[in-house]
Parts: C-alpha cells; structure tokens; sequence
C-alpha cells in the first residue's frame, strides 16, 4: 500500500525534486548502500585474519608517502586532523551544524545529519574495536587503537554527503568531494591509517548516509521547498505593530 503525501510545489531554484523524491523507494538506496557496506565488512574480515600485515598498496603507499614528508604539508595535514577528529571535529562541528539546521528552519534536515552522524560514529566503533587493526608505525599524530576504518575519513564523507543532498549545488559537491578526498591522504601523511583504512571510511560513511536519507527523502525534499529565514528574523526585521486609532478604523 503506497503512503500518501500532500501535494507540495514539484521543485525550487536549488534542484530539490519533490515529485522525484516522493517516488523514492527504499530498495535501490538501501541496496546500494548495503552493498558498500558489505564491502567493507568483507574488507574488514580480510584485515581481521592478517591485523599486522598490511596489503602490498598499504606498503607502496605509505612508503612514497614517507618518502616525500616535507613541513610544507605537515601543517595542512594537522589541521585536517583537528578539524576532523577530536573534540572539534566529533562535538563541536556537528553540533554547529545541527543548529544552524535548526536556525534556519530544516528540523528534518537537522535530523539527518544528526541520525547520519551518529550512525557512522556508532559503526566505525564497531569495526575498529572488532577488526582492531595495527596502525603504520611511521605515526606522527596521538591516535586511538584500531587503525580500520579511518573515523576522520568516515565523518567527512557522512557530512559530504548529507550537506549535498541538502544542499544540491554542484559547488557544494565538488567541495565536498576534495575535502573528503584531502581529509582521506591527510590521514595517510600523517601515518594515522593505511591507505586500505581510508578507503573503507569513504565508502562506510557515504553508504551510512545514503541509507538513512532514504526513508526522510520525501519530507526532506518537501522541507527544501518552503522558506528558511533565520529564527530570529522576524523578531529582527519586523517593527511593533502600529495600534489603529478610531479615525482609523472608521475609514
């Protein structure tokens, strides 16, 4: 039995499709993402049965990586582990954004980037503490144990893609994807993770997105559709009403 849905405008100016989302079943997005998911389970099943032996392109890699550490790219390497890790990539980042959602009126989206985010930290967890993979020795950064999947990685694809289907600027996507891209070598240079670790995360965290967006895609379709001022901008840009005097309302 379909569900349902009120009718609401087919579309607006960012490219938000509701009569295409509306249509949108649970099958090919949950099939898609459970398929990268299963890959990585799979990837993490292999590394499980050999945890301190890399792959032949982990060695490779992280030998040219070493090879070429310069302090040119040491400063751009840290920042995008602070940024992405820590307090201020795993509290305070999030939490800004979900607010911000909130501010401007997309409590729906603010819910999918909230559920997204914690189901990709919940399933990075399970694995890094079931895989518990021997991180590189050439580590320059403090680190936590288990090297697979990257974290780091994993939250930036989560963010990259909820914030592009929110938000489905081209602009946005193609920053997206260098930011995930760079917070994935960053990884590498900085010897927190092998080059196999970031993979996973990419695919963990886009897959954990993709499969969430799907049940809300309607509702976060129609929601793009309304307008979003900021939750102070009527209080902001609206004066007090003037009162009506009797000659007034005689007329």
């Amino acid at each position: 039995m379909s569900t349902q849905h009120p009718p609401v405008p087919p579309g607006d100016a960012e490219g938000h499709d509701v009569v295409k989302a509306a249509r949108v079943t649970r099958r090919w997005p949950v099939i898609a993402g459970s398929v990268a998911v299963a890959l990585v389970a799979g990837l993490g099943v292999i590394i499980a049965l050999r945890p301190h032996e890399p792959f032949s392109i982990d060695a490779e890699w992280m030998g040219e990586i070493v090879e070429h550490r310069s302090p040119l790219w040491l400063g751009p390497a840290l920042f995008f582990n602070y940024v992405g890790g820590g307090i201020l990539g795993s509290m305070v980042i999030p939490v800004l954004i979900f607010l911000l959602l909130l501010a401007f009126r997309r409590p729906w989206g603010a819910t999918f980037f909230a559920a997204a985010s914690i189901l990709s930290v919940a399933c990075v967890q399970l694995l890094k503490h079931t895989v518990d993979r021997a991180r590189p020795t050439e580590i320059l950064v403090h680190v936590d144990t288990g090297s697979f999947p990257s974290g780091h990685t994993a939250n930036a694809a989560t963010m990259v893609v909820v914030l592009g289907i929110l938000f489905p600027r081209v602009w946005v996507w193609i920053v997206g994807v260098v930011w995930a891209v760079l917070m994935a070598v960053s990884r590498t240079y900085l010897g927190a993770h092998w080059i196999s670790d970031t993979v996973g995360g990419l695919l963990l965290g886009a897959a954990v997105a993709v499969i969430v967006w799907t049940p809300l895609a309607y509702r976060l379709a129609a929601e793009a559709t309304a307008p979003h001022p900021f939750f102070l901008g009527r209080k902001l840009t609206a004066g007090p009403e003037r009162p009506h005097t009797r000659r007034e309302s005689r007329r």
